[in-house]
């Protein structure tokens, strides 16, 4: 086989590794939890390779997951939860509908804008597709998009949630490869605007071709300015967030504990949150860290041994086998992170093949930096791409609308979003200007 005529010294492979790997694509294959597969993946990869004893898979669990940069994402999470409950979420919509009024096709261009501005506060995508599609997807429709559209909108824009800081996804994988989630999220700042630019500029369009929504009220200055009257509290929170990361006055798990006690304190102040909304709230939010946490926990021991077992050595020693041409390796760098982001999670494909990934990277001279940008954001187009697409069945679930529509209505979303992955890719500038 190619791996074992290029490895040049590297642990072997053979069926002790081939069948927990070919078990694992089936038990997905046949919608088996995620967190599960990679449990079984790693117990069974332990056990017959034996690079590892089997004693110490409790410890790798919980020293996996015993990291203070993890302690954001159920913050972040419950962040999200607090500016729904609160009626906050209402004010940043509302701020960027009177921001893009003048402009046609209006209310579509602002709802991917409040999709931007859920962003900046959750930092998770899945969040604000369902947030964020509550409020406008009706709208939406009474504007004249047909539902399908209206969903693959929010869907698309939704995916702001893990390419605009802060986001869950920069922290899970710089705390894999060692980087600093701050320095991350400066990096993310014209990538993650440049997508939703793109999500908007596609709308219009979309909106030109169709003419679905064809009223365009004109702008109006005391519009914005009685809305960001109105939501000025609700403006004050990615303020403090981007803010205060931004400034160094404190770090992104700092900031995310800064923005519960902030999105708290404005929610009891304008009686929008009662002491009996904290139970539901902390549950919501237990329920989603239950599901980030888990699979973050069970990949870790699995790409330990993949690293015992010299996998990523092995990659780049068979990938420059076949070229050692930067673009043709970016091309395919590019063509492996959108496929796996169409057929598993986002923090999955992070633990799992960012160790694998970034020699590669390194070989052509590619920046970390550089490198954790572009595979997050390729990752991001997995969002509104079957067979997984978690945005997709979320506003699916939302609507009662068949994902199969919704899907196809995605497809020049995709495209767009593609087209900036490959800009980010072969321009590093728009990820390192801020860096050099």
């Amino acid at each position: 086989m190619l791996w074992q005529q290029v490895q040049q010294g590297a642990v072997e492979l053979d069926w002790t590794f081939y069948g927990p790997l070919t078990g694992m694509v089936v038990l997905i294959a046949l919608g088996i939890p995620v967190w599960v597969v990679l449990g079984l993946g790693s117990v069974a990869m332990l056990h017959l390779t034996e690079v590892l004893p089997l004693s110490l898979l409790g410890e790798s669990l919980f020293d996996g997951i015993d990291a203070f940069a993890l302690i954001a994402v159920p913050l972040f999470v419950l962040t999200g939860d607090v500016l729904v409950r609160t009626g906050l979420s209402d004010k940043l919509l509302d701020i960027a509908e009177a921001m893009v009024g003048g402009v046609k096709a209006g209310f579509g261009t602002a709802t991917v804008l409040g999709c931007g501005f859920f962003a900046c506060i959750s930092g998770s995508d899945a969040a604000g597709a369902a947030a964020v599609g509550r409020m406008t997807i009706d709208r939406l429709v009474q504007q004249g998009y047909p539902k399908p559209y209206a969903c693959a909108l929010v869907a698309s824009g939704a995916c702001t949630g893990i390419l605009i800081p802060p986001s869950i996804a920069y922290i899970i994988i710089g705390l894999v490869l060692g980087i600093s989630a701050s320095t991350l999220f400066l990096a993310a700042a014209i990538p993650g605007v440049m997508i939703m630019l793109t999500i908007m500029v596609t709308n219009l369009a979309m909106n030109r071709i169709h003419g679905y929504e064809s009223a365009a009220g004109g702008f109006s200055l005391r519009r914005l300015a009685r809305a960001v009257i109105d939501g000025r509290y609700a403006l004050m929170v990615p303020v403090i967030i981007l803010g205060g990361i931004y400034t160094g006055v404190f770090t992104p798990t700092e900031a995310a504990a800064v923005a519960v006690v902030t999105t708290i304190t404005i929610g009891l102040f304008q009686g929008t949150l009662q002491l009996s909304d904290f139970p539901k709230m902390l549950a919501s939010s237990a329920k989603v860290n239950g599901v980030i946490v888990p699979i973050i926990a069970m990949s870790l021991p699995l790409a330990q041994t993949l690293a015992i077992l010299q996998i990523p050595q092995g990659f780049v020693a068979a990938v420059t086998a076949l070229t050692t041409d930067p673009t043709l390796v970016i091309l395919l760098m590019i063509g492996i992170l959108i496929l796996a982001g169409c057929v598993m999670e986002t923090t999955p494909n992070i633990v799992i093949l960012s160790p694998i990934l970034l020699p590669l990277a390194r070989e052509i001279g590619m920046d970390d930096i550089h490198f954790c940008i572009v595979m997050v954001t390729a990752l991001g187009v997995g969002f509104i791409t079957p067979p997984l697409g978690l945005n997709l069945f979320v506003v699916s679930g939302l609507t009662g609308t068949s994902v199969l529509p919704i899907a196809g209505r995605a497809v020049p979303y995709v495209v767009a979003m593609a087209c900036v992955v490959l800009l980010l890719a072969f321009i590093p500038w728009l990820s390192l200007w801020a860096l050099q």
